[in-house]
């Protein structure tokens, strides 16, 4: 259509029973289109929520040990993590300490490495061990195949 005045804009929106909107105000001159607004906002939340149900959300396990959990409790919890990992979700694995087994850090870091060993396979670290005040923790994201 070419520049229109204002006026004349709102009569023509008027005149087809539609909506004069403003779409780059900061244009010289301002630009306007006519459209029915209301059908245009319900179209956008539409398109909004066929994007956030497509969105791949990524869910975070977490498996918690202590630096001197059992042999068989730390098989059990490696069980449970790569299942996770298999089903596509991150692991954060936490060892907490208390009292004075903060002060042999290694024995916890040498238990990180382990589990990171085991789980090479099906998970690679996003997040290397690191203290967390009284804590560990590390993160484990599934391989892409």
């Amino acid at each position: 259509m070419g520049i229109v005045k204002t006026v004349e804009a709102l009569a023509i929106a008027q005149e087809q029973d539609i909506d004069l909107v403003e779409v780059a105000p900061n244009a010289k001159p301002p630009v306007c289109r006519l459209m029915d607004y209301g059908k245009f906002l319900y179209e956008a939340q539409k398109r909004e929520r066929g994007a956030r149900k497509s969105q791949a959300k990524v869910e975070i396990k977490e498996i918690r040990l202590r630096p001197k959990t059992g042999e068989h409790d730390i098989n059990f919890k490696l069980r449970d993590a790569r299942r996770f990992l298999e089903r596509g979700a991150k692991v954060k694995v936490r060892i907490r300490f208390r009292g004075r087994e903060i002060t042999h850090p290694e024995v916890a870091k040498e238990l990180m490495t382990r589990i990171a060993d085991e789980l090479g396979d099906v998970a690679e670290i996003e997040k290397r061990p690191s203290m967390e005040g009284m804590t560990m923790l590390m993160i484990l994201t599934p391989n892409n195949p």
